[in-house]
C-alpha cells in the first residue's frame, strides 16, 4: 500500500513552471551505507516556489549566483539546510575547478538547477522515493531523480571542464570526476552520469541524466523541457566578471604559437650525404695531387739522370760519401740536428757506462726511491662514485645537483621490481558496469595476491644496525610524504596494484551483489581494479564494493607505477606488474646512509631467493639503488683474474722473446728471464711510484687508472726495453771496449729515441690533464708522470739489471741457477734473430716497391678519407647496460624498464634565489591558472608538452603556486581559520566541523584571479605546505610540495621547484637531447621571469634531472675531445723537432702519421659499434700516446740513417728498427690485449679490447707500412745527417752561427 502511495503521488506531480519537485532536507539517504560525506537528500514536495528573501536569498546569491534575479524576483526551491549542502558538495569539486571560473560557474550551475531551480519540476522527474522517519516526523525522502538537459547546455559545460588541470599530479581534474573513464574517454554523458551515480560516495542520491539533442522530445515526459541555459566557454568572462581560465586548463585561451623548429636536417649535396661527397672529392684530390707528384717526380728524375750521362748508382753513391762536403752545402737546420744528435748520443753514453759500472748501487738507490713514493700508496684514495668519476666539481649540472640537494635534499632512492608472467593466459572478465574486459596472464587475482605476499615480506624486513645500535626496518629509512616525521610501515612510499586495496587480503577476496540497470551481478577485485587504473586519485568506488583507490600510507597510486606495458587506456591488459619501494637518500656521512645499504642488501636477498624458487610464478627484473656501484664493483673483482692473466701472458712473452737461442746448450744461459721479469717491474715500479705520488699529494685514483696505466706504460716501456737490448743483442763489442763502455755506447745510440718517445707522450698526458672531466684529468696526470718514472727507471734500473746479466751470460751462468755453468762459449758475432733478417731480405723489398708503394698510399689515403666520413657519424654517448657485466641482472631489468614502463624520469624546474613570489606580478609569472600570464612558468612547461617528440617532456610540471592560490580560495573549505576555543584566530584544516571554523582565510574577490596579499601569502604558506590533503581539500602541500618550496629565517623564498616528467628515454643520446632541451626552455623561462619588477638580475631556473650530471658531458664532449688530443699532439711535434735538432719536416710527417692513426681509430669506432665517450677519450689519448711508440722511433732511425737514397734509407730503418717496435709494441701489446676478450664486464669487452685492439693494429700498419712508403716520398734529404765526420760539426756550427 506504501509504494503503491508512493506511485501515486510521484505520477500526479506535473511538469509545470513555478513548482518545486521537493524542498527542504529529510535527513541521509536509508539506502546507502558508508559514504565519504552524509547523504542528505531531500524530501518530497510538489508545491510552488518560494520567494527568497533577507538572508535565504543572500545565501542562495552566494552559491547559485547564476540563478539570481535580484531579491524581488527571486524564487527557489531549496531551503537554507539544502544551500549549506550544496555549498559543501560543491566546495569539494570547487577545490580542483576554481582554477577555471566558467569550468566551477557551469558545473555549479547544473546542480543548482537540479536543486533550487524555481522551475524545478519542468526538468526534474522524481523516480523513486522512500519513506523515513525525520527529526520524528514520517517524511517522503527523495532517493533518485531524472533531469533533463539539453546536450548544447551539457557539451558547453563539459568542454570548459575538460581541460581543467590538477597542479599536483599534470593530471586532468576530470579524470578523478567521471569514474572508470579516466579524462581520455570521459564524455558528457559519462561525466554527469558519474556525479549522480550514489555509489562514488559523493553523490547523496542517484540522478539519471538525460542528454536531449536539440528539439528532440522522443521519451520525454509529458511537460518535461530539458533545461538549456546559458554554460560558458572556458575563454569567456563570466558574468560576475571572472577572468577567462587559462591556456593550460582551456585550449581555446591559448596564443597562437608558431609549432617549434624541427631537428636539423641531414647535411647533403647533389642528393647524398654531404660528409660523404666531402670525403669522396678530398680522396680523389689527395690521389691526385700524390700521383701528380709521383709522376713529376719520376720526370725529373729522369732527366737528372739523363743530364748526368746515366752514371751507375754505386759510383754516385760512392762519391756521395767519398768527396769532401763545403760548409755552404750544409743548412743551418742540418748542423743542429747533428750538434742535438750528438750531444744526446755522447750524454746518454757516459751515463749508461756510469750506470752499467754500479749496478748494485744503482738498484738499491732506484728502490729506495721507488719505496719512498710509493708509501703514498698507504693513504691512496680510490674513487667509485661515478658522479666524481665522470662530472668535474664546478661543471653546470654538478652546481646544479649540489644546489638541489642542499635544498632539497637528494632524490630518493629507488627499490623496484618489474614482474611479468609470460606463460599465464588472460581472460576475459564480463562486468556489471565496465562490460567485457580484457585481462592479460599478469593481472590475474593468484598473482596479485602472490605479489602482495612479496611485497608484505619485504616490507617486514628487519637486521640488526651498527650504526644505530637497534634493530633497523623499513620505517627507518623510507620515504614517507605524509609522515616524514615519525613514519610507520603503513607511512612508507610503496607504490604496487596491491594499493589499490590497501594491501588488504581481505579487500582483494571482497564480493559484493549489486543492481545496475535492473540486472543483478557480483561484483569483485576485477570491478574496483578496472575502476581505480582509470581513477586512481578517487576515495571511493562506483561498485557496491565501496572500496578506496587510494594507497594505505594516503597518496594515490598513478597506474604507470603500479602496471606496464599497456597500450592507450588498456590498463588491464598490461604485460606488467610494477612494484616500488621508496628510500629517503641520506648523504653518505649521515649514519642512516649505512642503514639504507643495509637495508638494501636485504631487499636483494629476498629478491633473489625469491627468485630462485623453483613455485615462483612471475618471470621479473630487479633493481636496488646500489645495484649500479655494486655490480661494477663486482665485475672489477671477478676480471682482476683476467688482468693478471694478461700481464702473465705479457710477461711470458718478454721473456721469451728477448733470448738469443744461438745453441740448445746455452738456452738456460742465453734466455732472458730475469731481464724481462726486470723490465715488468720497472713497469710496475713506475706505476707504484706515480700512484703514490698522487696519493701523497691528495689527487685519487680510479678503476680506470687501475686498469688503463698499467697497459699505456707497459707499452711504452716494453718497447724500449726491446730496443735496447735488440741493439745490445745487434752490436759487437769493439775492441778495447769493456762491458761497461759497450753497454753505453748502444744506450747513446738508442736512448734519445726512447727519450723522444717518452717525453712526448709524459708532456701529452700532463697537457691532457687540463682536461674538465675528472676521471680524464687524474688518468693524464697519473700516466704522465708514470710514464716519466719509467723512463728514468729503465735509464737507471734496468741499465744495471742488463750490466748484471751481461756479467752473468759471459761467465757462462745459468740464468735460474747462477752456480750452473755450461761449457759452450758465448759467440762474438751480433745476434740478429729471426725478425731482423726476415724484414730485411722480404718485408722491406716488397714493401717499398714502386708499384706497392704507390697503391699503399692511395689506401691508406682511402681509409683516412672514409674514417673522416665515419669519425663524423660516430655516436656520442655510453649506455648505461654497457657499465654491467654480461651475467648481470641489472641488464634485463634495463631491458624491462624500457619495454614496460610507460613514463620517463621526474625533471625538476628549480627556481634560486631572487624572486619575489610574495607580490601579484610574481605569482602571476610562475602559475597557470585564470589570470596568470600566458608565459609563465608553468606555463611554457605545458606549452613543451604539445611537442613531447621535440621538448622531451610528458608530463607538464606540478605547481605549489597554482595549488597554494586555490588552498586559499574562499569557495572550498581548505583554509579557514578557528572562530572557536583555544586555537581562534589560527589556521584550520578542512577535516574540522565547520561550527569551530567559521572564518574562510581570505575574502571572496569581485573576480576568480585569486591573490593573497604579502602578508597573507607569508602567514599561510607554512600553513598550506604542512596541510594533509584529503577528500575535504585535496590541495593540502604536505607530501607534495613540503620539501619543494624553501624559506629562509626571513620570510624569503630562496629556492623552490616545480615537477614535470620526461618522455621515456631508452639511450644516451635521448637523455643528452633531453638535457639540451630542458636546458634551452629554463633558459626561456629565466629570461622571461627576470623581467617581472622586483626580480635579481642573476635570478636563475634551472633544470634538474637525477641524469643530468652523467650525461652533460655529452654536449661539450666533442670539443673537449679535440682540444685534448690537440694539446697531446702539439708536444708530439714539438718534441720531435728539437730531439732531432728543428727537423722540422720530420716532425710533420710524424705528426700527420699519428693524426691518421686517430682519425682512422675513429672510424673503426662507428663500424665496430664503440661509442664515443669519456672512455673513448682516455683510449684516444692513450691512441697518441702508443702511436708515437710505432712512429716516432721509426721517423728518428730514418732520419739518422746514411744510405743514399730515401728508400734505401726507409727499407733500413724498417728491418732495424721495425723489428723493434713490431716486436715490442705490437706483439707485447696483443696477446694481452686478446686476453681481455674474456672479461664479464662490457665496458673491458669493448672500450678495452676492442678500442685497444683497433688501436695497435692500426698504429702497427701505419707505423710498419703507410710512414715506410711516407718516408720514401717525402723524408728528409740525406745531407740533413751524419754524412761528414762528427770532428766537424763545431766548425760548421760556427758557420751557422
Amino acid at each position: 500500500m506504501l509504494a503503491l502511495s508512493m506511485t501515486q503521488m510521484l505520477s500526479e506531480a506535473q511538469h509545470q513552471p513555478g513548482f518545486c519537485a521537493f524542498y527542504d532536507e529529510c535527513g541521509r539517504n536509508p539506502s546507502l551505507g558508508d559514504t565519504l560525506i552524509p547523504p542528505i537528500v531531500p524530501c518530497l514536495n510538489y508545491s510552488p516556489a518560494r520567494h527568497l528573501t533577507g538572508e535565504h536569498y543572500r545565501r542562495f546569491k552566494e552559491v547559485c549566483p547564476m540563478l539570481d534575479q535580484g531579491e524581488e524576483n527571486t524564487y527557489g526551491c531549496c531551503s537554507l539546510g539544502q544551500l549549506t549542502s550544496l555549498e559543501r558538495s560543491l566546495s569539494l569539486s570547487k577545490g580542483v575547478l576554481n582554477r577555471c571560473p566558467s569550468c566551477a560557474e557551469n558545473f555549479a550551475h547544473m546542480h543548482c538547477m537540479a536543486t533550487c531551480s524555481p522551475n524545478q519540476t519542468v526538468a526534474v522527474k522524481v523516480t523513486k522515493v522512500m519513506n523515513v522517519t525525520y527529526l520524528g516526523q514520517p517524511k517522503d525522502a527523495v532517493v533518485a531523480y531524472s533531469a533533463y538537459i539539453n546536450n548544447q547546455f551539457a557539451e558547453t559545460a563539459f568542454q570548459s571542464c575538460k581541460n581543467v588541470r590538477l597542479p599536483a599530479t599534470g593530471g586532468f581534474a576530470i579524470s578523478t570526476m567521471c569514474g572508470r573513464y579516466g579524462a581520455t574517454l570521459c564524455t558528457p554523458q559519462r561525466w554527469y552520469d558519474f556525479q549522480g551515480d550514489s555509489s562514488n560516495g559523493l553523490a547523496p542520491l542517484d540522478i539519471d541524466f538525460h542528454l536531449i539533442k536539440g528539439h528532440d522530445t522522443t521519451g520525454l515526459p509529458e511537460g518535461v523541457i530539458p533545461y538549456n541555459g546559458q554554460a560558458l566557454k572556458c575563454n569567456e568572462v563570466t558574468p560576475s566578471g571572472s577572468e577567462p581560465c587559462s591556456c593550460q586548463d582551456c585550449k581555446d585561451s591559448c596564443p597562437s604559437l608558431p609549432p617549434p623548429p624541427p631537428p636539423p636536417a641531414p647535411f647533403r649535396l647533389a642528393g647524398m650525404d654531404g660528409f660523404l661527397l666531402i670525403s669522396i672529392i678530398l680522396s680523389c684530390v689527395l690521389i691526385c695531387a700524390f700521383l701528380l707528384y709521383v709522376f713529376v717526380s719520376f720526370r725529373m728524375s729522369s732527366k737528372k739522370k739523363k743530364d748526368q750521362g746515366g752514371g751507375k748508382r754505386k759510383d754516385k753513391t760512392k762519391d756521395i760519401f767519398q768527396r769532401k762536403i763545403h760548409p755552404s752545402e750544409v743548412t743551418c737546420a742540418n748542423k743542429t740536428s747533428l750538434v742535438a744528435q750528438d750531444f744526446l748520443s755522447s750524454l746518454f753514453q757516459r751515463w749508461g757506462t756510469l750506470m752499467a759500472s754500479y749496478p748494485l748501487t744503482v738498484l738499491l738507490f732506484s728502490a729506495v726511491v721507488v719505496a719512498v713514493l710509493s708509501v703514498g700508496l698507504k693513504s691512496i684514495e680510490l674513487t667509485t662514485d661515478p658522479v666524481e668519476l665522470w662530472s668535474a666539481p664546478n661543471s653546470q649540472a654538478r652546481q646544479e645537483k649540489d644546489f638541489h640537494d642542499k635544498h632539497f635534499g637528494p632524490f630518493f632512492r629507488t627499490n623496484q621490481l618489474i614482474l611479468t608472467a609470460p606463460d599465464k593466459k588472460g581472460s576475459i572478465y564480463d562486468s556489471l558496469l565496465f562490460g567485457k574486459q580484457n585481462f592479460s596472464g599478469i593481472v590475474s587475482k593468484d598473482l596479485i595476491i602472490q605479489l602482495l605476499e612479496l611485497q608484505q615480506k619485504i616490507q617486514q624486513i628487519e637486521f640488526w644496525s651498527e650504526d644505530l645500535n637497534r634493530t633497523a626496518s623499513l620505517k627507518d629509512v623510507c620515504y614517507a610524504p605524509l609522515n616524514p616525521s615519525n613514519p610507520s610501515l603503513t607511512d612508507c612510499a610503496v607504490n604496487s596494484l596491491p594499493q589499490y586495496f590497501q594491501n588488504s587480503l581481505e579487500n582483494i577476496n571482497a564480493k559484493a551483489n549489486m543492481t545496475e540497470l535492473g540486472v543483478t551481478k557480483e561484483v569483485d577485485w576485477r570491478d574496483h581494479l578496472i575502476y581505480c587504473l582509470n581513477s586512481p586519485l578517487s576515495f571511493k568506488d562506483i561498485t557496491a564494493l565501496g572500496m578506496s583507490c587510494m594507497a594505505d600510507y594516503g597518496a594515490p597510486v598513478f597506474t604507470f607505477l603500479a602496471v606496464g606495458g599497456y597500450e592507450d587506456d588498456d590498463y588491464t591488459n598490461a604485460e606488467a606488474l610494477i612494484l616500488t619501494f621508496s628510500l629517503n637518500n641520506f648523504p653518505r656521512e649521515d649514519p642512516k646512509f649505512k642503514v639504507a645499504l643495509q637495508w638494501e642488501k636485504e631487499f636483494l636477498k629476498i629478491v633473489q631467493d625469491y627468485q630462485k624458487n623453483p613455485a615462483t610464478n612471475f618471470t621479473f627484473a630487479y633493481m636496488a639503488e646500489r645495484s649500479l656501484e655494486d655490480e661494477i664493483n663486482r665485475t672489477t673483482a671477478e676480471d682482476i683474474p683476467i688482468f693478471m692473466i694478461s700481464y702473465l701472458v705479457i710477461f711470458v712473452y718478454i721473456a721469451v722473446a728477448l733470448g738469443e737461442y744461438s745453441s740448445c746448450k746455452r738456452l738456460l744461459v742465453d734466455s732472458k728471464f730475469l731481464v724481462g721479469l726486470g723490465g715488468i717491474l720497472v713497469v710496475g715500479c713506475s706505476v707504484l711510484a706515480s700512484m703514490g705520488f698522487y696519493s701523497w699529494i691528495g689527487i685519487p685514483s680510479s678503476l680506470v687508472i687501475l686498469q688503463v696505466v698499467p697497459f699505456l706504460v707497459l707499452a711504452v716501456g716494453a718497447d724500449n726495453i726491446f730496443i735496447f737490448v735488440l741493439e745490445y743483442q745487434r752490436d759487437v763489442r769493439r775492441a778495447g771496449e769493456t762491458r761497461e763502455q759497450h753497454i753505453g755506447r748502444v744506450l747513446g745510440h738508442v736512448a734519445p729515441s726512447m727519450l723522444l718517445c717518452s717525453l712526448s707522450e709524459s708532456v701529452c698526458f700532463f697537457l691532457g690533464a687540463l682536461s674538465t672531466m675528472p676521471a680524464v684529468r687524474s688518468f693524464a696526470l697519473y700516466a704522465a708522470l708514470a710514464v716519466l718514472m719509467d723512463f728514468a727507471l729503465q735509464m737507471t734500473a734496468f741499465v744495471a739489471l742488463l750490466s748484471l746479466d751481461a756479467r752473468r751470460q759471459v761467465k757462462n751462468r745459468c740464468e735460474l741457477f747462477c752456480c750452473v755453468s755450461v761449457s759452450a762459449k758465448h759467440s762474438n758475432k751480433p745476434n740478429e734473430g729471426f725478425l731482423l733478417p726476415l724484414m730485411r731480405k722480404y718485408y722491406a723489398p716488397a714493401l717499398l716497391n714502386r708499384y706497392t708503394r704507390i697503391f699503399v698510399m692511395v689506401v691508406f689515403i682511402l681509409m683516412f678519407c672514409a674514417s673522416i666520413f665515419l669519425m663524423l657519424h660516430v655516436k656520442v654517448g655510453l649506455d648505461q647496460e654497457l657499465a654491467m657485466p654480461t651475467d648481470s641482472y641489472m641488464l634485463r631489468y634495463f631491458s624491462y624498464l624500457h619495454k614496460y614502463f610507460e613514463v620517463g624520469v621526474p625533471v625538476y624546474f628549480v627556481t634560486k634565489r631572487g624572486f619575489n613570489f610574495t607580490s601579484e606580478e610574481g605569482m602571476n609569472a610562475v602559475c597557470s591558472s585564470v589570470g596568470c600570464d600566458q608565459f609563465s612558468l608553468t606555463q611554457k612547461i605545458q606549452y613543451a608538452t604539445n611537442f613531447p617528440d621535440l621538448s622531451y617532456i610528458a608530463i607538464p610540471a606540478n605547481s605549489w603556486v597554482d595549488d597554494f592560490i586555490d588552498w586559499l580560495n574562499p569557495g572550498s573549505r581548505c583554509c579557514r581559520l578557528y572562530t572557536l576555543g583555544p586555537n581562534q584566530g589560527e589556521f584550520c584544516p578542512a577535516n574540522i566541523s565547520s561550527l569551530l571554523c567559521g572564518r574562510k582565510c581570505m575574502n571572496a574577490s569581485a573576480t576568480s584571479a585569486i591573490r593573497p596579499s604579502v602578508e597573507l601569502f607569508n602567514r599561510f604558506l607554512p600553513d598550506f605546505l604542512g596541510n594533509r590533503p584529503d577528500l575535504q581539500c585535496s590541495k593540502g602541500g604536505l607530501g607534495a610540495y613540503d620539501t619543494s618550496v624553501v624559506i629562509d629565517g626571513g620570510g624569503e623564498i630562496i629556492a623552490s621547484r616545480f615537477m614535470a616528467y620526461h618522455t621515456t628515454l631508452t639511450n644516451s643520446q635521448e637523455y643528452t637531447a633531453a638535457l639540451q632541451k630542458g636546458r634551452e626552455l629554463a633558459s626561456s623561462i629565466t629570461e622571461a621571469m627576470r623581467k617581472v619588477p622586483g626580480t635579481s638580475p642573476d635570478f636563475e631556473v634551472f633544470t634538474y634531472t637525477l641524469t643530468n650530471v652523467f650525461y652533460e658531458q655529452y654536449l661539450t664532449i666533442v670539443p673537449e675531445g679535440l682540444f685534448n688530443i690537440s694539446m697531446c699532439l702539439l708536444p708530439t711535434f714539438v718534441v720531435c723537432c728539437l730531439l732531432l735538432g728543428l727537423d722540422l719536416l720530420s716532425g710533420l710527417l710524424n705528426l700527420i702519421t699519428i693524426i691518421m692513426i686517430v682519425v682512422d681509430t675513429v672510424g673503426v669506432m662507428t663500424l665496430w659499434s664503440i661509442d664515443y665517450n669519456a672512455v673513448s677519450l682516455i683510449n684516444l689519448v692513450t691512441a697518441v700516446g702508443i702511436s708515437v711508440e710505432f712512429v716516432s722511433h721509426m721517423t728518428r732511425s730514418f732520419a739518422l740513417s746514411t744510405k743514399p737514397t730515401r728508400v734505401e734509407r726507409a727499407a733500413e730503418a724498417t728491418a732495424n728498427m721495425g723489428s723493434a717496435v713490431f716486436a715490442g709494441v705490437a706483439m707485447t701489446n696483443l696477446p694481452g690485449i686478446l686476453v681481455l676478450a674474456f672479461a664479464k664486464a662490457q665496458l673491458i669487452q669493448i672500450f678495452f679490447f676492442r678500442l685497444n685492439l683497433v688501436i695497435t693494429l692500426l698504429g702497427l700498419a701505419h707505423g710498419l707500412i703507410f710512414l715506410p712508403v711516407l718516408l720514401t716520398y717525402f723524408g728528409t734529404d740525406l745531407y740533413s745527417h751524419s754524412v761528414f765526420p762528427a770532428s766537424s760539426v763545431a766548425p760548421l756550427l760556427c758557420v751557422c752561427i
